[in-house]
């Protein structure tokens, strides 16, 4: 096997595909680059095939810190477990493939991405489906590719496309789409948007899909080149579970019994029933033919299931829970629905209920990052948890499972357009999605739930959102396009596409596909229906919150900004944090300060005002004429240190403590003493001068003492033996008295 490079350029970009170098035991291996940003995938498929009634197909996503040169923190000093974008990263490189494999492939098949050199310019996600396609291309592996995944963003100021834009491209798009899937249709798909219409999203699908086709084009020229060197490539042959004509008939012989038993509108009821009716078509194998068929009975038995359903809806317009294919489950929402938190919000479609429940905090308490991307944190934070209870099961509960991260993610990307910005509301930002009861359609059941809760704790959100998922069925030659779909229809038909938005416009898009026959048509009639419905679940929202608080609630805390001077910075935080550790403890509020002088205080109460009234007196600059009381902190034989406000002095000097002349500070003043001064000087080098306000008089002098003063005066004045200085006879110049002159160096 010889190395095989090829460097092309597409929309003003640079890639390279390599292989035949790294990883050559693996069924496929492929490196793949966009500028410096470099990527490892390998795919290896198991040689036995496994005893499942599904495809076991496995991504993972090794994301290296080596990558972008840091070592991982902690006590080991090594990679985790996945970050949040791994666990997303994997899912992209997921969820296009998993459809391209051929109907009964039970061999295990492991995908892995390895980030070799992330170079903080070039995302590495997108690159990572077409790595993968063209990894399995290479390895003989059956498959409908090649497959891509482009990433369209817009340029706000030119309105112009761009493909797979860089880190700094988008930070100025309006527009952040994700698609996936072959030249001829898309089957993957994620969008952010900020409130982008319905034209203007077809438009940049349209043109994603033809950028699609511009890489499976690069991949097949690789697969040319790849050929001339190292021959041709010999596909495998995977034994795939082929149904069998005689299970096939005698399962489908209760196609009339199936039908009814999914006539049901309510979940559990028709579950059970459904799974009564396999248990007894089961029975009616003996034990030997259960043992001999026990793969092609359950799958006949879920395609006789998915054949009424799909028959039921595109003959008699009508669904299993009886509603016509635009129409929308019976709504339920609820404002301020728990005591005490900052916000929460009750929403209930049909059978599914989410719980989301809003917390406000810091923005230090904003969620820090270490991963391979170019960002430190995020400020807003959406959680979603599907605990085993909310399905009637149950199971274990512990980490976010991939699906729960995903949903997460979705409603996060569906809200975050319409927050304020951190100058206008200077919070930190949590919202987490309790689902209470699930059939489908949970995931946008807590964006309406969460934007609920965000009204409820008074964000000011620029608009509410709401969103829908749409489903399709395409059997028979006929299609029908399903809005807010339940989980059965999910789960058996062919598209689940998740819309949310404002008014105004698409804030977020989610899309999992299995029809090849997806036309642009359909795509237009699936989001104006879904325009239509997103506005009848606003309406059902916004009658019972009409709009956002106008403030946060009493127990959420209260954040105020003030901006200080950078200079004065050090003075606040105080030597190894004491001042500012002071000030929160003293106060009760917490305080956050950004290098370029932006100080946030939050604290419920009175907290606030007085941590900003204390760091306000921390910057004044005292001014000659301003009133302090102050408390004396040091003691010197010149005088009196007094502190006016924390970090900042004054001199009080020893002839200005009290009224007349004082031979100690310490008789008029001890350290601790509360003392009203004022300001009287402030020199260029912002050293103090300070006076004493309502002086005290000076301490009278003691006995002992007066008594000498006396003795001396009365000497002087000739009251005593001694002679005055008029009476003492004068010497002659250079008479010393008969005594000895006193020189330095008699005593050496």
């Amino acid at each position: 096997m010889s190395l095989v490079s090829k460097t092309f350029e597409l929309y003003g970009k640079t890639y390279t595909l390599e292989s035949g170098e790294l990883a050559k035991q693996a069924t496929g291996a492929v490196v793949v680059k966009q500028g410096d940003t470099t990527m490892l995938m390998t795919v290896v498929v198991s040689k036995e095939r496994k005893n499942y009634d599904f495809f076991p197909l496995t991504v993972d996503f090794n994301e290296k810190l080596y990558s972008v040169g840091r070592i991982p923190g902690g006590y080991l000093k090594r990679e985790g477990r996945p970050t949040e974008k791994a666990t997303l990263t994997a899912r992209m490189i997921d969820r296009p493939i998993r459809p391209s494999f051929p109907d009964g492939f039970r061999n295990e098949v492991q995908i892995v991405a390895t980030s070799l050199v992330c170079d903080q310019v070039n995302p590495f996600d997108v690159i990572c489906t077409m790595g993968a396609s063209l990894a399995l291309t290479l390895g003989g592996v059956p498959f409908e590719g090649p497959l891509a995944c482009v990433r369209i963003g817009r340029n706000k100021e030119t309105g112009e496309f761009i493909v797979n834009p860089t880190y700094e491209e988008r930070e100025n798009s309006d527009l952040d789409l994700e698609l996936a899937g072959t030249r001829d249709f898309i089957s993957m798909l994620e969008a952010s948007a900020e409130e982008v219409s319905e034209e203007d999203m077809l438009a940049a699908m349209a043109f994603g899909q033809e950028a699609i086709g511009a890489f499976c084009d690069a991949q097949l020229a690789f697969v040319k080149e790849w050929e001339q060197v190292n021959g041709p490539i010999v596909p495998k042959e995977y034994p795939l579970d082929e149904p069998v004509p005689e299970v096939h008939e005698r399962v489908f012989a209760h196609y009339d019994e199936m039908y009814a038993a999914l006539d049901d509108a309510d979940k559990l009821s028709r579950i059970a029933k459904v799974e009564d009716l396999k248990e007894r078509i089961k029975a009616e194998f003996t034990e030997d033919e259960q043992l001999e068929w026990e793969r092609e009975i359950p799958v006949e038995l879920k395609a006789l299931e998915k054949k009424a359903m799909r028959t039921m809806v595109v003959e008699t317009g009508e669904r299993v829970d009886g509603r016509r294919a635009d129409e929308i489950r019976p709504i339920m929402v609820k404002g301020n629905y728990l005591p005490l938190v900052h916000g929460s919000g009750l929403f209930q479609r049909g059978q599914t209920q989410v719980l989301s429940v809003l917390t406000l905090g810091m923005l230090n308490e904003a969620q820090r990052l270490d991963t391979i991307e170019p960002v430190d944190g995020k400020r807003y934070m959406h959680q979603y948890n599907f605990p085993p209870y909310c399905t009637g099961e149950t199971g274990r509960i512990g980490s976010p499972k991939r699906r729960e991260i995903g949903h997460g993610n979705l409603a996060e990307r569906a809200l975050l357009p319409v927050l304020p910005d951190e100058n206008e509301f200077p919070y930190a930002i949590r919202v987490v999605s309790e689902v209470m009861e699930s059939n489908g359609s949970s995931s946008m059941a807590s964006t309406c739930a969460s934007c609920l809760a965000l009204m409820d704790g008074g964000v000011p959100i620029k608009r509410p959102v709401s969103g829908i998922a749409m489903g399709l069925i395409q059997e028979e030659g006929k299609t029908v396009v399903l809005s807010d779909i339940q989980g059965l229809e999910d789960f058996l038909g062919d598209m689940d596409f998740k819309v949310t938005g404002t008014e105004r416009g698409i804030t977020a898009m989610q899309m999992d596909n299995k029809a090849t026959g997806l036309t642009p048509e359909i795509l237009t009639q699936a989001l104006e229906q879904a325009k239509q419905g997103r506005a009848f679940i606003l309406g059902k929202m916004l009658d019972v919150v009409s709009g956002p608080r106008t403030e946060t609630r009493p127990t959420a805390p209260r954040i105020t900004s003030i901006t200080i001077p950078t200079d004065k910075i050090r003075e606040v935080i105080g030597k190894g944090g004491e001042t500012i550790r002071g000030i929160q403890d003293d106060t009760g509020a917490s305080v956050d300060i950004q290098e370029d002088g932006t100080v946030y205080v939050g604290g419920v109460g009175e907290s606030v005002e007085q941590a900003i009234d204390r760091i306000k007196l921390i910057v004044h600059v005292p001014e000659p004429g301003e009133e302090y009381t102050g408390r004396v902190v040091s003691i010197q034989p010149f005088g009196a240190f007094v502190s006016l406000t924390p970090g900042k002095d004054g001199l009080l000097h020893i002839s200005r403590v009290a009224k007349g002349r004082v031979e100690k500070v310490e008789d008029v003043l001890n350290v601790g003493d509360e003392v009203k001064v004022v300001v009287l000087e402030v020199d260029d080098r912002g050293k103090i001068s300070l006076d004493r306000l309502d002086k005290p008089e000076a301490p009278a002098p003691t006995g002992g003492e007066g008594e000498g003063r006396q003795r001396r005066e009365s000497r002087d004045h000739g009251h005593g033996h001694g002679r005055s200085r008029e009476d003492r006879p004068r010497r002659a110049p250079g008479d010393n008295g008969g005594r000895r002159p006193r020189r330095h160096h008699d005593g050496e």
